[in-house]
């Protein structure tokens, strides 16, 4: 909460690398909120050819399903009901709540997402991740670029950007995809002094 009032945020966490790519923060988070965000992503890192989101209403919007069909992104919705559907970002979300939003008492929108920033930067690239054998999402991405293959940068410069890999059924594909799910936010500590370590 802010001022009394709830907050919501929008996450957007890269399936392989594990990396928060952003963390938008708003009174409410409407469909056009998470174009904006996709679009300044997407400049910086291409365009993935899968987003896994969950039903909430600002992902079925039309103008969300138009941007997806114009830039060749496939909309991986999860079933109602299934948080296991999108396991790796309500993972994410957990932590989320519990290192950073639990943790803080924010006085404005502005503070939440100043606060909420320097959380994932410390996320991304101080704290280590079990399922990377104990590396950051940065370290982890930077050594998986490093180790791509001649091919799988061939496919990525031709989609515009870097890359992740996708395990469904056993078997890895390579391919972007990143996992985005919006929640509701209310706060339950008053700790105003945390930073991180």
């Amino acid at each position: 909460m802010f001022d009394g009032r709830r907050l919501r945020t929008l996450t957007v966490v890269d399936n392989y690398t594990r990396e928060c790519l952003a963390i938008e923060v708003g009174q409410s988070l409407k469909g056009e909120h998470v174009l904006e965000a996709l679009t300044r992503i997407t400049a910086m890192r291409g365009h993935p050819a899968t987003i896994k989101v969950d039903n909430g209403s600002e992902f079925i919007s039309k103008a969300m399903d138009r941007w997806a069909y114009e830039h060749g992104v496939e909309l991986d919705f999860s079933r109602p009901g299934t948080p296991t559907d999108n396991a790796k970002v309500e993972s994410f979300n957990g932590r989320f709540r519990q290192e950073c939003l639990n943790a803080h008492w924010f006085l404005s929108l502005a503070d939440a997402q100043s606060k909420i920033d320097d959380w994932r930067t410390y996320y991304n690239e101080v704290r280590p991740h079990s399922a990377l054998q104990w590396m950051t999402p940065a370290e982890f991405a930077r050594q998986a670029r490093e180790s791509a293959s001649p091919e799988l940068a061939g496919y990525h410069a031709a989609r515009g950007g870097p890359w992740s890999r996708a395990s469904q059924s056993g078997s890895c594909r390579w391919r972007p995809c990143w996992c985005s799910a919006g929640s509701r936010v209310e706060r339950t500590t008053r700790r105003a002094d945390w930073r991180p370590p």
